[in-house]
């Protein structure tokens, strides 16, 4: 198996950046990493986060855009600066993992699937749940018919941060919309597609005085009915609640808790429920096996790099997910970009 040189672009203090690196350096079969650089005063920022770095060599952009043996990027800057070191790294024709969603600027996002297209390199985004076996299961379930014709999906992704985060959540349009939410809105059009409208409808619940977008609802049409994506940030046991849940003409899938924790790994718990009968469907529960999201995620991206695995999810797919998201945080420039209103 050919050894990915990668390098990692950047770090956050409430998305993925720590874990990913981990696991890039912990998966020594398929990855070689080259280093990390820092951008946008991260060194000042969390100074806090960066003794996870260990003793790994500190690189400049221009170092890694230097040396053409690292061929690829973990791009894990916060979400505002995501799409323009994306952008940097395409347009230097490196394999690209980004954080999701990207940065806020649609043109600016626009720009760069047209330069990764151009290249012809990958383009993968950090998703938490495109890895989960039950949520793939659950969608190549859809496509096949399994579950009839779909009537809705009902996405929730709750929890309780503390009021720093929430304030953080300002500087983002939609606010837990656009942080959260971009997940479940990703689930919904992989099982749905492009919905025929969208109502946001996010709003601030004030507490501790946070003025900040801190609980998000979207509500998506489609011609059999309607589908929504729930983020709340002052929840009580909102990652306990954290569910999919898809409703069909031949049966009913409930996948809850989406994420549950044991012996430092993750499993699913799935309801499902068929049959004709009014009352007392009959139901069936699973596990999953403990897996780790991010050993599968990046796995899934080593493969796309050495061309031993396609892409499932296009640059066509990117660009509408993030127009979606958008329209889904309030922004009309996406609700002109992104197809129905």
């Amino acid at each position: 198996m050919r050894k990915i040189r990668i390098a990692q672009i950047g770090v956050n203090r409430y998305s993925h950046a720590l874990p990913i690196w981990s696991t890039l350096c912990r998966n020594e079969t398929e990855f070689e990493v080259a280093g990390y650089a820092l951008v946008e005063d991260e060194r000042e920022q969390f100074a806090d986060l960066l003794g996870a770095f260990g003793g790994a060599r500190e690189l400049t952009l221009e170092e890694i855009w230097a040396d053409p043996s690292i061929e690829a990027v973990a791009v894990e800057t916060e979400e505002v600066h995501l799409t323009r070191y994306a952008q940097l790294a395409a347009a230097h024709g490196r394999h690209v993992h980004m954080e999701k969603p990207g940065g806020t600027d649609l043109a600016a996002f626009e720009r760069l699937i047209e330069t990764v297209r151009q290249n012809g390199t990958v383009f993968h985004t950090g998703y938490m749940y495109r890895y989960n076996p039950f949520v793939e299961d659950l969608i190549a379930r859809v496509r096949r018919g399994e579950l009839g014709e779909i009537c809705s999906v009902e996405a929730q992704m709750n929890c309780r941060h503390p009021r720093a985060l929430r304030e953080w959540l300002a500087g983002y349009p939609g606010g837990m919309m656009f942080f959260l939410g971009c997940h479940l809105i990703d689930l919904i059009l992989q099982l749905q597609g492009l919905p025929e409208r969208v109502l946001p409808l996010n709003r601030t619940t004030g507490f501790e005085g946070v003025t900040a977008v801190d609980s998000g609802l979207a509500v998506l049409e489609y011609p059999r009915g309607v589908s929504f994506a729930k983020t709340c940030d002052v929840e009580i046991g909102g990652y306990q609640r954290r569910q999919l849940v898809v409703t069909g003409t031949k049966g009913t899938v409930e996948l809850k808790p989406l994420e549950a924790q044991a012996e430092g790994l993750i499993y699913t718990e799935k309801r499902e429920y068929a049959g004709d009968v009014a009352w007392d469907v009959p139901c069936e529960k699973t596990r999953s096996p403990l897996f780790d999201r991010y050993e599968a995620m990046m796995s899934g991206f080593a493969a796309m790099v050495r061309g031993e695995r396609e892409n499932p999810w296009t640059l066509d797919y990117e660009l509408a997910l993030y127009r979606t998201i958008l329209r889904c945080c309030g922004v009309e420039a996406a609700k002109k970009e992104g197809g129905p209103a």
